[in-house]
């Protein structure tokens, strides 16, 4: 595995009892001296090893490729590879990405069911051999681009539960699977296994059940919780099946928080009610907060998915202290960029500051410069425990189990965990690598 020093990665240490919360404290109070209250961001990568303790304890089958399209940040990536996970990546610029980092091919899945001639190209050239298909004209340019391609055919699912539908764009279907598996076959490709998507923020555990189901039966045509049971009963351990997932949202999430500055306001009166006997007016009163995020910057998602997201002032409520009705816009000159249409927060000010918790997923990696705005500077950090932990798995790998008491069990700091004691006895769970 790849050995890293903490110059290679652009991040600070956090010093013993100190948290990321702490950071976000420290850059708003160095701000107050200054006109320039940009947004700003603080990532606690201590989260990432968290995450990856917790994956590998919870589904000891299955190997995570990291979905880099979710947050490609450099520290993020890095720090996963140090961990021995796989990457998804769905393109030319994110395989370079992952192998200039050291990643050795073996771990990277070329997982885009529909590819650009010239990135196949890419991928044969540098020895990244698996990649997803879901047609016969994806299995004629591999043949013709790529002859060393381990393929692995990603097939339609019941996604009518997730909050992102994928399958209506990718997927085969099980009657054309064996058609497919049969084309391939005449053109002499490696057909290596099956995928699926069950659409991403799926809200049914059921639906993994089914398509796993799914997969053994497209394994049958050309092969000779939820998850764990589903994976013994149609791939059980003596199968000797290598399962991997491609999850993204979940390694990084939360370990993002986004700070932003209120740049205006404006106080909409409502029309007093005949019944409203209240004379203050106060109950009459709707705020808008415009911010120096966005929907064309970090909060994308919240327009295309539809994603919720919580705002917190940074300074603490006074017991009693009256709350509004409020909505938060964006900085750009479009009338669509609103980030919150409805939410309940005290009177602030301009000047004063939001937080925006669980910001790592599809927020840096869907952001533009749209009107001329520029992107939150991110602030990495990490305690030192974790970066011996990381040390200690990228030397020695995760050959022992996890013990129940992981990190995920640890006390909080402001929603996140950022200081991790090294366990007493090796952290139940293997990782598998990539063969």
């Amino acid at each position: 595995m790849n050995s890293y020093t903490p110059e290679d990665f652009d991040f600070t240490f956090l010093e013993e009892g100190f948290y990321a919360c702490d950071v976000v404290e420290q850059r708003i109070n160095e701000s107050s001296m200054s006109d320039d209250k940009d947004a700003f961001y603080v990532a606690d990568l201590g989260e990432v090893l968290k995450k990856h303790l917790r994956w590998v304890r919870a589904l000891p089958r299955v190997t995570p490729f990291y979905a880099v399209k979710c947050n490609d940040s450099r520290a993020v990536v890095m720090t996963l590879a140090a961990l021995g996970t796989g990457f998804d990546c769905a393109s030319k610029n994110e395989i370079q990405l992952v192998q200039s980092l050291g990643v050795d091919p073996s771990r990277i899945i070329y997982a885009n069911p529909c590819k650009q001639v010239s990135h196949i190209k890419y991928a044969s050239a540098h020895g990244v051999q698996m990649m997803t298909f879901d047609s016969e004209v994806e299995l004629m340019k591999v043949a013709r681009y790529h002859k060393n391609s381990k393929l692995v055919l990603r097939i339609a699912t019941d996604d009518s539960k997730a909050v992102c539908r994928l399958s209506v764009k990718f997927g085969a279907t099980l009657k054309s699977s064996r058609l497919l598996l049969e084309r391939a076959r005449e053109l002499g490709l490696d057909i290596i296994g099956v995928s699926f998507h069950v659409g991403s923020s799926c809200t049914d555990p059921e639906t993994y059940s089914q398509a796993i189901s799914d997969a053994r039966c497209v394994f049958d045509m050309g092969f000779t919780a939820v998850i764990n049971p589903a994976l013994d009963k149609y791939f059980p351990p003596d199968s000797e099946v290598q399962v991997i997932a491609e999850p993204g949202r979940y390694y990084v999430t939360s370990a993002y928080t986004l700070a932003v500055n209120i740049i205006a306001k404006k106080v909409v009166m409502k029309e007093q009610l005949a019944c409203d006997y209240e004379n203050d007016g106060a109950n009459n009163r709707t705020l808008m907060y415009y911010v120096n995020e966005g929907v064309y910057g970090s909060f994308l998602a919240v327009f295309l998915d539809h994603t919720y997201v919580l705002a917190s002032p940074h300074k603490k409520l006074k017991p009693g202290e009256r709350t509004y009705p409020c909505s938060i816009w964006g900085q750009t000159c479009d009338g669509l960029d609103r980030i919150v249409e409805q939410c309940i927060l005290p009177d602030l000010q301009v000047g004063e500051w939001l937080l925006f918790h669980n910001m790592g997923a599809y927020t840096i990696t869907m952001s533009s410069n749209f009107n001329g705005f520029q992107k939150p500077d991110i602030h990495y950090v990490m305690s030192r425990s974790v970066w011996q932990r990381i040390q200690q798995i990228s030397t020695q790998g995760l050959h022992f189990p996890v013990e129940e008491a992981c990190p995920s069990d640890l006390p909080s700091c402001c929603r996140r965990e950022s200081s991790l004691e090294l366990p007493a006895k090796p952290c139940p769970a293997r990782v598998h690598s990539v063969p």
